[in-house]
């Protein structure tokens, strides 16, 4: 389906190592209440009419895991599974490069945070709109402080909580800016640790819009109880 600003194609970046999570078998494979941790996910774009394709991306190893899983589960708008790179950022560079459609809208969503809503990937899509890039975040709870390095633990500086966000999962970019933005970082050597810190880079404009403290990264163990006591929570409630 389109919108008015162009074909929507969701890229799904699931290719870490999972290193904090320490086990062998890849990370977005995990169970949730069942389930593997990535079928949460490309379940939920699968039902967002915006959306027109999926683009999973996998390690090597595991794209004939993916497919399978994908065809187990019918979901029809992933058309074709990206190998990944060394970095989470050359992960995403990888699935820009197959995207066809210059005049797309390009939403990335990691594979881990499987208790992303519908709703609020509709609401990221509507909100680019006078700017470059549109990403979900929520207000920091905890008191921030600065370090001089990770080796010397001495606190540099406490930060203005007031002010600063905590950024998520749906981002979404025009692709053109996007796609730009990943080519002048792969030549300048660049890294950042999220999407839209790319378009930030070359002055491009980012707008915040209010996530869900539900929307958790599955990071070590521990997350997973956390996302399966949120979904337990959503099954009572209903």
């Amino acid at each position: 389906m389109k919108t008015k600003r162009g074909r929507v194609v969701a890229i799904v970046p699931a290719a870490g190592l999972g290193k904090r999570f320490g086990e062998e078998k890849n990370k977005p494979f995990h169970p949730l209440m069942e389930k593997p941790l990535i079928i949460w996910t490309l379940q939920t774009l699968q039902n967002v009419d915006e959306i027109a394709e999926i683009i999973p991306v996998l390690k090597e190893d595991d794209l004939i895991v993916c497919g399978d899983l994908v065809e187990k589960y019918n979901i029809t708008k992933v058309k074709r599974i990206v190998p990944g790179g060394q970095e989470r950022q050359d992960s995403v560079y990888n699935a820009l490069k197959v995207v066809d459609d210059k005049t797309s809208v390009v939403l990335i969503h990691d594979g881990v945070r499987p208790l992303v809503e519908a709703d609020l990937i509709r609401k990221s899509l509507s909100e680019l709109e006078d700017c470059d890039g549109v990403v979900v975040g929520v207000p920091v709870k905890d008191t921030i402080k600065e370090v001089e390095s990770q080796d010397d633990l001495i606190v540099k500086n406490t930060l203005n909580r007031n002010i600063l966000w905590a950024i998520q999962t749906p981002q979404v970019f025009f692709f053109e800016k996007i796609r730009d933005a990943y080519g002048k970082a792969t030549a300048d050597k660049y890294y950042a640790t999220d999407d839209a810190a790319l378009i930030e880079r070359y002055g491009g404009k980012i707008k915040i819009i209010m996530g869900s403290y539900r929307n958790i990264k599955i990071t070590t163990p521990e997350d997973i109880d956390i996302a399966e006591a949120f979904l337990k929570a959503n099954q009572t409630s209903l």
